[in-house]
């Protein structure tokens, strides 16, 4: 959208512009020695593993930004990295972000952006320490690495659960996709007909967790006060099915997920309903949600069932069981990796 005070990029120069954009973030960590600002950032983690991860968030791939507000997507692009460090039982410390731009993104959408990077930094407790930023041909591209520390020997993997862990998820799954498959239609409706105004149909619930998602950060708190340390752990940003695939394959073993276990809003069941599909097959197949789907060895069920915000949906089983879904009905399906992948299928 156009206005009249649009600032051209060009204008600052890549100094002032790395300047201008970070100048309000303040450092929050002791581990962050030295921040934005030099040649490279420094940081000391006292004594505690490192964790590192990194994620490529693509125009036209990962999103769009026909219905996805600047300040939103800048807010996503730190949350979906510090879900990572999450999901290794680590506590995000700092990122790095790299954006490249094309000359119809202004200095005030730029700003937006940030302002979103800068509410997740603080809400997250990371630090912003570097980055890079270009300009591209077309399309809009951000890289963020983010920086946890985990206790030696507490970060926790995909490949170690055990024969009759329970399987575990958090919060509900499958609304991310609703809110997508919501947008995706009334973006169609407004290309035929640029007079119709969106209905987003008071479906806030679905649209809030397409466009700003939250980490499980109370999730890994309760762990450490508990003191739970799950015997594997990713986090769901491929779909519930795709995921738990992967922790079968890479622990070696089987599983089975009761259908009518599977945690799915109120609000997604009713869009679901709304647009003829099916709630199971969203919450399995539609990514997008960054919650922790984890594995725990039986005997820390107790300590579970002291949060709400935690479901047992199945256990870990023998490897020649296959990974299937109980059906509400008492019938064996077979689960299959349907989820989201960027390189289509």
């Amino acid at each position: 959208m156009e206005n009249n005070n649009r600032t051209e990029i060009a204008s600052l120069g890549e100094f002032g512009l790395i300047d201008h954009l970070t100048k309000n973030f303040e450092l929050l960590n002791a581990s962050t020695i030295l921040g934005v600002g030099d040649d490279a950032a420094v940081i000391d983690h006292f004594g505690k593993q490192t964790v590192i991860s990194t994620d490529l968030l693509v125009e036209g791939i990962h999103f769009d930004l026909m219905y996805t507000p600047m300040k939103h997507l800048g807010y996503k692009s730190i949350v979906v990295n510090v879900s990572d460090i999450y999901a290794m039982n680590a506590i995000p410390t700092q990122v790095t972000m790299s954006i490249a731009f094309s000359n119809r993104v202004s200095l005030e959408a730029l700003n937006e952006f940030y302002e979103g990077v800068y509410i997740a930094c603080e809400k997250y407790g990371v630090d912003l320490i570097g980055g890079d930023t270009s300009t591209s041909q077309k399309g809009l591209i951000i890289s963020v690495t983010a920086i946890g520390e985990v206790t030696p020997d507490k970060f926790v993997k995909r490949s170690t659960a055990g024969k009759g862990d329970l399987i575990c998820v958090s919060g509900f799954l499958g609304a991310s996709f609703l809110g997508l498959t919501l947008m995706e239609r009334e973006k169609k409706i407004f290309l035929e007909n640029p007079n119709v105004q969106p209905d987003l149909e008071e479906e806030d619930y679905i649209v809030g967790r397409l466009l700003r998602p939250e980490a499980r950060k109370d999730i890994i708190e309760f762990f450490e006060k508990n003191e739970i340390i799950p015997t594997a752990m990713m986090d769901v940003s491929d779909g519930l099915s795709s995921e738990v695939l992967h922790l079968s394959k890479q622990s070696n073993l089987g599983c089975r997920l009761y259908e009518d276990k599977i945690p799915i809003h109120e609000a997604a069941r009713r869009a679901a309903f709304k647009f003829g599909l099916d709630p199971t097959v969203c919450a399995l197949n539609g990514g997008e949600d960054y919650e922790l789907i984890f594995t725990i060895k039986q005997e820390d069920y107790d300590k579970i069932t002291l949060n709400e915000e935690i479901s047992v949906i199945g256990y870990m089983s023998e490897l020649e069981e296959g990974c299937k879904l109980i059906s509400r009905g008492g019938n064996l399906f077979d689960i299959t990796a349907q989820g989201w992948n960027a390189f289509g299928k």
